[in-house]
């Protein structure tokens, strides 16, 4: 039967709020309710507000689709606009890589001839160190750790028989083939900082 008296629905409405507290198992499935309800609804609200931006989206006249603007001089028909093309910078010739061989520096050539008959193989008797010592100024440091390994009593050529040649010259380095009486040299000679031309490798022809 319908509860008709006041006090009867103030005893229902206190049972109903009263039901959670009775027990925790109770307490955490009313938790769980109130949360799925509450994610229901913003979910619902967002969907809703998500449509209304999106047909606001597609009615807008600022898209990317819009049609261009044209010009119309009184009693003609509209003419369309056409944006010039953007001219673009000249672009400034580059700097070749390689040189014509005639400008190879003579200071390059030089070090390259004084650096070979340097590096070929001492007298009896000279000390790795002493061999080293006459390489020194002609020869980039990093270089010069490379050579400390090597042994000068195996080099085959023992003297330089002919002009240094240059064979591949670039704005900061040449490489020069210097012939001996074993082999040719190819040279790699560097322009450093601070230092000038000096040997930064070599290999054989």
């Amino acid at each position: 039967m319908p509860i008709r008296s006041p006090r009867g629905r103030a005893a229902a409405y206190r049972s109903i709020w009263q039901w959670p507290l009775r027990s925790p198992a109770r307490l955490a499935v009313t938790g769980i309710l109130v949360i799925a309800v509450a994610a229901g609804v913003s979910i619902g609200v967002n969907a809703l507000g998500g449509g209304s931006a999106g047909r606001g989206l597609l009615a807008s006249p600022s898209s990317t689709g819009a049609a261009p603007s044209a010009t119309r001089l009184p009693g003609s028909a509209a003419v369309p606009v056409t944006p010039a093309p953007t001219a673009l910078p000249p672009v400034p010739d580059l700097e070749p890589t390689t040189l014509p061989l005639s400008r190879a520096p003579a200071a390059a050539l030089s070090v390259a001839a004084r650096w070979s008959a340097a590096w070929v193989r001492p007298p009896a008797g000279t000390t790795a160190q002493a061999w080293l010592d006459g390489l020194r100024p002609t020869t980039t440091d990093e270089y010069l750790g490379v050579l400390s390994g090597v042994d000068p009593g195996n080099i085959p050529a023992t003297r330089v028989t002919g002009e240094p040649r240059a064979v591949r010259v670039a704005p900061h380095s040449v490489q020069v083939q210097v012939p001996t009486d074993a082999l040719t040299l190819v040279v790699l000679v560097v322009d450093t900082d601070t230092e000038g031309w000096r040997v930064a490798g070599y290999d054989r022809a």
